[in-house]
């Protein structure tokens, strides 16, 4: 059972929910925020594993090379181009599809990997934790993501803590995810950004419910717009100068038993949304 925690904007709480959630649910928590994976913060887990990721990329042997620029027709992604002299790589735009390779007449292109991220696993307590780390400077952080996620166990509970916004990076994680939680605040970036989520939860007809962080109030716009669509709140988070002292210093809000009941409530509310095994 893999629930995908999301928000349509970053600094919304996702983590904070994800962390917590996976340890009332005694969860494996899978950070696939890979450009700012946060949640090893909180959960502190002992690293007892690190592969790297690895992509390949296009190697031209000049010898052979006939500069007909097919291979540079071939590439979406524009990382090759020819020039009147050669053809000219861009490595960090390779995606490492191999058409290149592909559609070269004449054999001149090899392949080599280059590391592009890391996937560490951890330990906190019984508690397994998996997050992935693109490396700084690389603009590709599927590849991460999906030898993250491939490695999960499904037989198992996970809490997948997603990408925020609703990239490539989100939809790539949400093809492993059985349920969602949709984390927002009462504003109107939260609002308007939350729409894009649900939208994209509905497409992929994922069950979903939401959670709202920093509510002051049980009236507002968030509440509004979810008993207008018809959409279930699992719970909501208090706007309190306590609960950001405790997430400033790096501490699980669920040390706290007053914000450990409103954890307890989220999971057993999502736990109703769908057959639970």
């Amino acid at each position: 059972m893999n629930i995908g925690v999301l928000s349509g904007k970053g600094g919304t709480g996702k983590t904070t929910v994800s962390t917590n959630l996976a340890y009332i649910l005694k969860a494996a928590y899978i950070d696939s925020d890979v450009e700012e994976p946060n949640g090893f913060i909180f959960l502190k887990p002992e690293i007892i594993s690190s592969e790297e990721v690895k992509i390949a990329y296009p190697v031209i042997d000049d010898e052979k090379c006939t500069n007909c620029g097919k291979c540079a027709e071939a590439c979406q992604f524009n990382a090759l181009v020819k020039t009147k002299k050669d053809i000219i790589l861009f490595q960090k735009l390779c995606h490492g599809c191999e058409a290149c390779g592909v559609a070269c007449p004449v054999g001149a292109i090899s392949f080599e990997d280059r590391k592009i991220g890391l996937i560490e696993v951890g330990m906190s307590g019984d508690i397994k934790c998996m997050r992935g780390i693109l490396d700084i400077g690389e603009p590709l952080a599927v590849p991460v993501i999906k030898g993250l996620l491939k490695r999960i166990d499904s037989n198992g509970v996970n809490v997948i803590d997603c990408s925020p916004g609703t990239s490539c990076n989100v939809v790539n994680t949400l093809q492993y995810v059985d349920m969602a939680i949709l984390v927002t605040e009462p504003s109107e970036f939260g609002l308007h950004d939350l729409k894009l989520a649900v939208g994209l939860v509905r497409k992929f007809n994922i069950p979903f419910g939401i959670v709202i962080n920093k509510e002051s109030s049980d009236k507002n716009i968030i509440r509004d717009y979810c008993e207008k669509e018809n959409i279930q709140i699992f719970g909501s988070i208090p706007y309190e100068r306590e609960i950001a002292e405790i997430y400033s210093n790096g501490n699980m809000l669920v040390d706290n038993e007053k914000y450990r009941n409103i954890f307890k409530g989220i999971a057993k509310s999502a736990k109703a949304v769908i057959e639970w095994n």
